[in-house]
């Protein structure tokens, strides 16, 4: 029986592939942190009550 490799074109785009999956992950972490933050910090009365159950319900400190 004989192996059949891929071609490197496929491992790279397989390697693309992962380095655009992490970056996506890191990306999309980054932005729910500054939401969370922007959220929580916020002087606003209407953006504070707006966020207000979302946030105790994910036990992040708001008072």
């Amino acid at each position: 029986m004989t192996t059949v490799t891929p071609p490197r074109q496929w491992e790279a785009a397989a390697d693309r592939s992962a380095a655009n999956r992490k970056l996506a992950a890191l990306l999309a972490a980054v932005l729910g942190l500054v939401i969370v933050f922007a959220a929580g910090f916020a002087p606003s009365e209407a953006v504070h009550h707006a966020a207000h159950d979302t946030r105790h319900s994910f036990a992040f400190p708001c008072h």
